[in-house]
């Protein structure tokens, strides 16, 4: 008797030493949902591929459909980072955050419908110079319209969509630090002024930054900054340098189910 106590005593503070990945439940096991939220990007839509930004407006309904049918939710891209920034709860398990680069026209034609349409929240990073400027971009009317549908938020995109890279090579430091400043903080008023709205997010132009870049955005208010590196966003990453991927039309059936996984190895896009 006194041998088998003394063996369920020693069973027992094995089983209290245990950690959780070998002796607790699988709710203990799980990763954070917001660990690994996949954040879309589109740039434009159409009827037929007319480069490599093109994702077909058919190929971009089946997105929604799939995500739709397969239990993901789409959240806001502000509920992320409120998020990773410890202002929110944390997003339900599936999330995954759509966005779109540039503000080309076709957003206002395809996208808004079937934004609509599913009910989903989107983030538009817009250049304000192209806009009722450039043929092939929105209005700032057309902007105010996709505003009243309460689905989409509106960013930074830099004021003209610089290379900041080429930009540094070719300018004199001082006039360098003087155009940074001036995308950064110029595309902010722009936004705000025209639309009403509070500008503290940026998409990095080709995806391009480095630790200078960060802290000038910071000086100018941004909260957040996004790349189009091809992985997960998720709160352990640099709220200044948030992946996303870069999608193309060919981006569907089981290419579009990895993505959603995770299932791709970490490195840039090709602007």
């Amino acid at each position: 008797m006194k041998t088998g106590l003394l063996a369920f005593c020693i069973f027992s503070v094995f089983m209290l030493w245990l950690p959780a990945s070998e002796g607790g439940t699988k709710d203990e096991k799980k990763t954070p949902p917001a660990e690994h939220i996949p954040i879309l990007l589109y740039h434009r839509f159409g009827p037929a591929v007319a480069d490599s930004m093109t994702v077909t407006t058919k190929v971009f309904e089946s997105h929604l459909k799939y995500l739709k049918d397969n239990g993901y939710r789409v959240i806001s891209l502000r509920q992320l980072v409120d998020y990773c920034l410890g202002k929110g709860p944390t997003p339900p398990a599936g999330s995954v955050v759509i966005v779109a680069d540039d503000g080309h026209k076709s957003v206002y034609t395809d996208m808004l419908p079937l934004i609509k349409k599913y009910n989903i929240p989107v983030t538009l990073f817009i250049y304000p110079s192209a806009i009722s400027n450039a043929s092939y971009a929105m209005t700032w009317n057309q902007l105010r319209e996709i505003k009243k549908s309460g689905l989409v938020d509106f960013q930074s995109h830099s004021y003209w969509h610089p290379n900041f890279k080429q930009d540094q090579k070719k300018m004199a430091p001082d006039k360098y630090e003087k155009s940074v400043e001036m995308q950064l903080k110029q595309s902010k008023a722009k936004l705000e002024k025209e639309l009403g709205i509070h500008v503290d997010m940026l998409a990095w132009p080709f995806g391009i930054y480095d630790d200078r870049l960060i802290s000038k955005a910071i000086a100018a208010g941004y909260v957040a900054a996004f790349t189009i590196e091809r992985r997960h966003a998720g709160v352990s990453g640099n709220i200044m340098s948030l992946p996303r991927y870069l999608m193309t039309d060919s981006d569907r059936g089981k290419t579009f189910e990895n993505i959603l996984k995770g299932n791709f190895s970490s490195h840039k896009n090709k602007y």
